[in-house]
């Protein structure tokens, strides 16, 4: 079985797998990932990533990582080799080597040229425009280019004299020859070559036609021999031409395309030209800014990969509309830190407060243990001192009903430590509380106090021993549930304001030499994670407040 944390939860695309191999159809299950080498990978292909790669786990069989490297203008190295670190990272291993669809270049042009033999392919002349003219629409028909009926000689030295460089970019395409009457426009003679002079990422300049991704896709895959090729809904209207052109040739295989609902997670987008504008335009300070869905975002923001994989496992598969509330997503997330991350205490906004009946070698610290029910993590000292720090939010003068944090005059329970009273309020001239001067009940370390109940407890630091942080509060990326629902404005007018603040904290001396990537608990305030790239053991300490304790946003949208 697959390294889901749970059991599969069964969709119609297991359901025909399951069919297939109880027929004998396949003995064995081969699924791919196919993703363009143009943009960092987000959280609507983490969901592809889940289900190739985990059929391939859950039946015998394995999944291939194949970039789709025919757009050589807008693809790269460094898109290439962080979708492979986003798939390694989410759990998940392609079987052999990364695949390309560049690996297949020369294939691909005999295959065109055999389409050109059997009078099902051809050159033509129109330009771009002109043949969006002659496409038709939904409600007419195409009409025929004047260069559909070339010869099949005429056909194959034009294409030759294509691919030698003989003509200049868009001066030619290689069509496939189908049905311009059909009511599938894509079946209206498709492009499946187009002339480009642009450097390859891993072909350099050899190329200067290259094939159209519908005739490359479906190829690659039978070349593979790709049992069920998965893809989005917007995919379905292409399965003919996908079938169509396997039928046509000697291929090994004839993979089944199989379209699913596509992710939309509220609260965020996943158009890649949308990302990258966020990323252009610096609205956010990159492709990995911990507000971005991207996997490379959420993983800086400290989402793990096993709460992203529940994630996807929760959604389910279907081919009914798939919006989901980033809700959704944070409480696996959360549910997994549970589990996994150690407690500590951090203060965000500190308030000073004095222990007037502190005394030296008798006032104790005390050990407390990182998770309650993992004592396997093993424990640290709490130090305590005559002056500690509170969060400020955990003091009111002015209690409402139900306040069990501190007042004048009232009790609280430190974490781990004493029963505490505050005395007196010190002031500043404006009337801003600056200080609180406080008292400790000496026989309540590790014990209730004798004759009445308190109830608050709150989290606290020692001023002496606690250590400076930068603590980078994340919050959702934009105000509305749909920020590019409304098509008369720009997306970006929906950014959350508050989507970042950074302050400056304090946090416990135990997280002292804490390795980027560590994930804690901050007692009473969320879930922090040292960032992956500033924060620097034993020196500048970096937290991202990966997601809160729980689910406030809807209370305070409410």
């Amino acid at each position: 079985m697959s390294s889901h944390t749970q059991a599969p939860i069964p969709h119609f695309i297991r359901n025909i797998i399951e069919a297939d191999l109880a027929s004998g159809k396949h003995t064995n299950i081969f699924t791919r990932f196919p993703p363009e080498p143009n943009g960092y990978l987000h959280i609507g292909h983490a969901k592809s990533i889940c289900l190739n790669f985990g059929l391939a786990l859950d039946y015998p069989g394995h999944c291939n990582l194949r970039f789709d490297d025919t757009n050589p203008e807008k693809e790269s190295e460094e898109y290439a080799r962080a979708i492979q670190e986003d798939v390694q990272w989410l759990g998940f291993q392609w079987q052999g080597e990364v695949r390309w669809a560049s690996d297949y270049f020369e294939q691909l042009y005999d295959f065109a040229v055999e389409l050109i033999k059997q009078g099902k392919a051809y050159v033509d002349d129109l330009s771009a425009e002109e043949m969006r003219e002659y496409r038709g629409t939904l409600t007419h028909p195409g009409k025929p280019s004047p260069y559909r009926e070339r010869s099949v000689a005429e056909n194959l030295d034009l294409f030759q004299r294509m691919r030698a460089g003989e003509f200049a970019d868009g001066a030619k395409v290689l069509r496939a020859k189908i049905d311009m009457a059909s009511g599938n426009i894509n079946l209206r003679d498709p492009a499946i070559y187009r002339i480009r002079r642009a450097h390859h990422i891993r072909t350099g300049d050899v190329w200067c036609i290259y094939p159209m991704y519908d005739y490359t896709h479906c190829i690659s895959d039978a070349l593979e021999c790709i049992t069920h090729s998965l893809c989005t809904l917007e995919f379905e209207d292409h399965r003919p031409l996908y079938d169509w052109v396997l039928d046509q040739l000697a291929v090994p295989s004839h993979p089944r395309q199989i379209e699913f609902s596509r992710l939309e997670l509220r609260y965020t987008i996943t158009s890649k030209r949308k990302l990258l504008q966020l990323v252009t335009e610096q609205h956010v300070s990159g492709w990995d800014d911990p507000r971005m869905p991207t996997i490379i975002g959420m993983r800086r923001r400290g989402y793990t990969p096993q709460g992203i994989r529940e994630f996807t496992r929760r959604i389910g598969i279907s081919k009914s509309e798939n919006v989901v509330d980033m809700a959704v997503l944070e409480a696996c997330i959360r549910e997994d830190l549970e589990a996994r991350a150690a407690r500590v205490m951090a203060v965000v906004k500190p308030l000073k407060v004095i222990i007037s009946n502190f005394v030296t070698g008798e006032s104790q610290s005390r050990e407390a243990g990182f998770h309650p029910e993992h004592p396997e993590f093993g424990s640290r000292i709490v130090p305590f001192s005559k002056e500690i720090w509170i969060e400020i939010d955990d003091f009111t003068e002015n209690a409402p009903a139900g306040w069990q944090r501190l007042t004048p005059g009232g009790e609280v329970r430190l974490r781990y430590s004493y029963v505490m009273r505050c005395d007196e309020v010190v002031k500043d001239i404006a009337g801003n509380v600056i200080e609180l001067r406080c008292s400790i009940d000496q026989d309540t370390l590790g014990k209730n106090p004798t004759g009445r109940k308190v109830k608050g407890v709150i989290h606290w630091l020692s001023a002496e021993h606690a250590l400076p942080a930068e603590i980078r509060l994340y919050d959702r990326l934009f105000t509305v549930p749909e920020p590019d629902s409304d098509k008369t404005r720009d997306f970006c007018e929906f950014i959350n304001p508050a989507s970042l603040t950074v302050v400056q904290g304090w946090v416990e001396p135990a997280v002292r030499d804490a390795a980027p990537e560590t994930h804690y608990q901050f007692e009473r305030l969320g879930y922090f994670c040292t960032d992956r790239h500033e924060h620097q053991p034993g020196g500048k300490l970096t937290f991202n407040r990966t997601v809160t304790l729980k689910d406030s946003w809807a209370k305070d949208q409410g």
